[in-house]
């Protein structure tokens, strides 16, 4: 009976263990690919939309039009916001560049949630998303992060 309980002691625990941190990683790493992608794609779409306008424009509040004119007045802004997305989200589909398309996003994303949060809350999920993701890249690239700072 002594002979188990040491065996699972001294071997099994530490090999479950280290099993389920592999495994954890694992996961997290795959997590952050396929949010990398999906959170690319959606950049790089945004962006093409801007110049291509492919995708319809939902009715907008008298309030929401205002505020897309003013963007329209200043005529290069849309089109910068346009390829800051595009590089962005091409940056993020290549796992060695994810960190740069974070830093390069963040502004843009800043953008969205404040605008997000003061004309239309309901619609606020997505940049939430792409908040938690661009913050978990940040927190797994802290030493490059850092040492910009």
């Amino acid at each position: 009976m002594g002979h188990s309980f040491l065996l699972m002691e001294l071997f099994i625990a530490p090999c479950c263990t280290i099993g389920v941190t592999i495994f954890t990683l694992y996961m997290k790493n795959k997590i952050l690919m396929v949010l990398s992608v999906l959170v690319g794609l959606m950049y790089l779409n945004g962006g093409l939309n801007k110049f291509f306008n492919y995708m319809p424009v939902p009715d907008l509040s008298p309030e929401m039009k205002l505020v897309f004119g003013a963007l329209m007045t200043i005529s290069w802004l849309l089109p910068l916001i346009a390829v800051v997305e595009i590089v962005g989200g091409i940056l993020l589909l290549v796992p060695k560049t994810r960190l740069l398309g974070v830093l390069v996003t963040l502004p843009v994303l800043v953008g969205i949630l404040i605008h997000h949060i003061v004309y239309d809350p309901s619609t606020l999920v997505i940049p939430v998303i792409f908040l938690v993701f661009s913050i978990s890249v940040l927190i797994e690239n802290k030493n490059k992060v850092l040492g910009l700072l």
